[in-house]
């Protein structure tokens, strides 16, 4: 690999590609679960980050005086000090914390020669930490800048007065966050006013992906699958012929509570969704439930019973036994989230010596067309608590916008010392490198403005970035460039709206946990079972009140498209 220094480079070219990538860049909006996902390739070359408004909304540029951008000579004001939560994973390096390491104090250093504002952090478990920011803002005690992922807890806060509205602010103070994190910020709006500042995505990923093992097929005679009835006579000739051996599981599931990545694109291809208010209505979180979905319960119930999809998948809620049947060869079809499967595929290249699975896109609608869901380009919801003084909210803006600025962002996410290659990709230094330099493991943490960078959605630069830093060389540059083309087919995005329904608030995450133990419920049960425990389960849901928020979606969504 031929890795250099290139950092003037590097700043040089930054504003001019961005300007251009963000230009052709269209807003996206997703879904549930895996908010913090990353491919192999991205952990190394790209941040790690981890479904945006497909609705035009008004943004912060708003016409009162105090609203007018502010120029240089603005920036340099009093003396100030604010405090910023940051994230404790227990990943400081020897000797530092999360609130004083190399990393903080690079932070620290750049904030108040620019701006004069001493910065502090207050750190907060990061597995804990939206229980510990209801906690400190309930008391009293939240730092000045908080964030968390949940849009029903920014609701919350933004409803009931407890966060600053930004409209202002954010006019005079945010061009950065405008300019490079622009995609993101509608979802941050209730009416005209704008409560967060939202960190924006690198890589436009989809939720999840299909693999299937490309070399099975070519043994069998067959070509890559088209359509879920393709798919079918795939996954009944690998059973009849144990390509996997005795062991061969067709299609292999996992077992998790917290996710509907194993069956939610295969459902949702059932689902005609002929609008913009169904798809508001039945976005991810309720597509399961949706007209139409119960036939794609069906027949996943169907090839469950005839053996090609993992026996008993539920009780596997580790996953220990889907990687395995990964790696050992065994399964020959799943659908995870986008990158998830790597590192089992590459177990298994290595073990067999050659290419096995490769992204498919198989799941056809009725019209033969494709819906691919996409994770939204909004990331974490970046918050000020109404009790912070203005003199401190000007800070605070100051200093997100600071954070926005690519330059900073990659210095923060990589480290300044970090290295690029000839693309000008920023490469991550090693845990150890970090380590010896002060830097906590997770440093990216405290980038929470914009993973934006502009070779995220450049599939060539990706791919040569995957294959040039894949720690064994288990796919080849080609497989990349595939995997990169194929995640894009059909990209849809849902629309999204900072409103929250008090229906949705009340029973949102109860109904998502009993969805998807209504759906493995279904899919496992036996054949002459399913009507019955379909409609057992179903009831239930109703009961519980999915009823509700379908009504409050509906309706609000009328409300505003009236």
């Amino acid at each position: 690999r031929n890795v250099m220094r290139r950092k003037n480079i590097f700043k040089k070219s930054m504003a001019a590609t961005l300007a251009i990538v963000i230009a052709s860049m269209g807003i996206g909006c997703g879904s549930t679960s895996s908010t913090e996902t990353s491919s192999v390739a991205e952990s190394t070359a790209a941040a790690s980050t981890e479904a945006a408004a497909t609705e035009e909304a008004p943004t912060a540029e708003s016409s009162s005086a105090e609203g007018t951008e502010a120029g240089e000579e603005d920036l340099y004001g009093e003396e100030v000090t604010i405090n910023v939560m940051a994230w404790d994973r227990g990943s400081a390096a020897p000797g530092t914390t999360t609130e004083d390491n190399a990393m903080t104090q690079w932070i620290q250093e750049q904030v108040k020669e620019k701006f004069n504002i001493n910065v502090e952090f207050t750190s907060v478990p990061r597995a804990e930490s939206d229980d510990k920011l209801n906690i400190m803002m309930a008391g009293g005690s939240a730092p000045d800048i908080v964030f968390t992922y949940d849009q029903n807890l920014f609701y919350n806060y933004a409803s009931s007065g407890a966060l600053h509205d930004l409209t202002d602010v954010y006019a005079k103070y945010g061009s950065n966050i405008e300019e490079y994190c622009s995609e993101a910020q509608p979802i941050s709006l209730l009416g005209d006013a704008k409560y967060a500042v939202m960190k924006q995505r690198g890589t436009e990923n989809p939720r999840h992906v299909a693999y299937i093992r490309k070399d099975w097929l070519d043994e069998l005679g067959m070509e890559l699958p088209t359509t879920k009835e393709e798919l079918g006579e795939y996954l009944y000739a690998v059973k009849e012929n144990k390509l996997g051996g005795d062991s061969t599981i067709p299609w292999a599931m996992g077992g998790r509570s917290d996710t509907e990545k194993v069956y939610l694109n295969f459902v949702g291809s059932y689902v005609n969704l002929e609008s913009d208010r169904d798809a508001y209505i039945y976005n991810e979180a309720y597509m399961l439930v949706a007209p139409g979905a119960k036939d794609g319960l069906k027949q996943l119930n169907t090839w469950y019973n005839d053996g090609l999809i993992t026996q008993d998948f539920p009780t596997d809620t580790s996953e220990d036994m889907y990687k395995a049947a990964i790696a050992n060869g065994s399964a020959g079809f799943v659908l995870d989230d986008t990158t998830a499967p790597w590192s089992s595929i590459e177990v298994l290249n290595n073990n067999v010596g050659h290419e096995t699975f490769v992204p498919v896109m198989c799941f056809d609608l009725e019209d033969g067309s494709y819906r691919n869901p996409f994770n939204p380009r909004y990331a974490m919801f970046v918050m000020i608590p109404s009790s912070v003084s203005k003199e401190k909210l000007e800070a605070c803006m100051k200093y997100l916008n600071w954070m926005a600025d690519p330059e900073v962002a990659v210095n923060i996410t990589y480290t300044p010392e970090h290295e690029t290659n000839e693309e000008g990709v920023a490469l991550a230094p090693t845990t150890q490198e970090k380590a010896d330099l002060g830097y906590p493991d997770n440093n990216s943490d405290f980038n929470i403005m914009n993973d934006n960078f502009f070779w995220m959605n450049d599939n060539e630069i990706m791919a040569q970035t995957g294959y040039d830093t894949q720690a064994s060389e288990w796919a080849s540059l080609e497989w990349y460039q595939n995997y990169y083309e194929t995640r894009l087919v059909g990209k849809f995005t849902f629309p999204v709206y900072a409103y929250v329904s008090d229906a949705e608030q009340t029973y949102g995450a109860d109904i998502k946990s009993r969805m998807i133990e209504f759906a493995y419920n279904v899919i496992c049960c036996s054949s002459d079972q399913f009507e019955t425990v379909y409609e057992s389960g179903y009831n239930e849901l109703l009961n519980a009140g999915l009823q509700d928020i379908l009504d409050a979606r509906a309706e609000y969504y009328d409300s505003v498209n009236g």
